[in-house]
């Protein structure tokens, strides 16, 4: 393992890059391989027709994606229609978090003076706004306005947090250089800030995805990955449930995936500590 390590050391940057990669490559798939082996052993000493074995779960993926459900909805409809009404509310949720979380960041005392009605707010959550939603609003307004909820606060929050942790100093190194407010807030304020807003991105995400499901299985529409597994758990067809429960976990590692790639983009100055 010595040796390994220092033909590893040796190697260029560039091949250390590229070994590192493939370590964490070979090391994920063989976790795919090892959850796999545990969920087969798992079902079979169960010997349950709720607990089905993985190729029973293969074998529905495949009559979905050839064939669609039982009302003639293809698998691809039902996704595109759950990424569409995430996509949307989500997108409002960055588009008013962000500029709110920055002007009651930089005026501390109008967060303060709105604390009473903002706080509550934040921590109800998004599904108790369903039957509001369903009375006052329809089709894709309903899903975006549930989904911003749930991820607005997260984006919002983080944004108001990392405000807080400009440093004056750099602020007033501007100021005595003759900067402009602007100026200060896109050379400074955004740039020091846009690490929190990008984690408050991450976690608006997977709120969002919480959201959407759960306003799908509230019922009123036909597509929907939350629609599908509702309709097939009525049937007692298990495997078509997990179906789209593995659906929708792979949509938002994929969403995931592209904000960290964005992030290591905008941050390669960022130090990572490991131990």
């Amino acid at each position: 393992m010595a040796a390994i390590s220092n033909i590893a050391t040796n190697l260029p940057s560039s091949s250390r890059v590229a070994h590192a990669r493939l370590k964490i490559v070979v090391w994920n798939i063989a976790s795919l391989v090892l959850a796999l082996l545990v969920w087969q052993v798992a079902a079979v000493l169960v010997a349950s027709p709720f607990f089905p074995v993985p190729m029973r779960i293969v074998d529905a993926f495949i009559q979905l994606a050839t064939r669609g459900d039982t009302l003639g909805h293809s698998l691809w409809a039902h996704s595109w229609a759950s990424v569409e009404r995430v996509l949307v509310g989500f997108g409002l949720g960055v588009l008013l978090g962000v500029p709110l979380g920055l002007l009651m960041g930089l005026y501390p005392k109008l967060y303060a003076g709105t604390r009473s009605v903002i706080e509550p707010l934040r921590f109800i959550p998004p599904i108790a706004w369903i039957p509001l939603a369903i009375i006052f609003f329809s089709g894709l307004s309903r899903f975006a306005f549930l989904i911003f909820l749930g991820a607005f606060f997260p984006i919002f929050t983080s944004t108001l947090v990392g405000v807080a942790r400009v440093e004056p100093i750099h602020r007033k190194v501007g100021v005595v250089h003759g900067a402009s407010k602007f100026w200060t807030l896109r050379n400074v304020v955004v740039p020091t800030v846009m690490p929190d807003i990008m984690a408050g991105m991450r976690v608006g995400l997977g709120t969002a995805w919480l959201t959407i499901v759960a306003a799908e299985l509230a019922g009123g529409i036909s597509t929907g990955l939350g629609r599908m597994m509702t309709n097939y758990a009525e049937l007692l067809m298990v495997p078509h449930v997990i179906v789209g429960m593995l659906i929708i976990g792979l949509l938002g590692f994929l969403m995931n995936e592209i904000l960290l790639l964005v992030e290591k983009r905008l941050f390669r100055w960022r130090w990572q500590v490991t131990l």
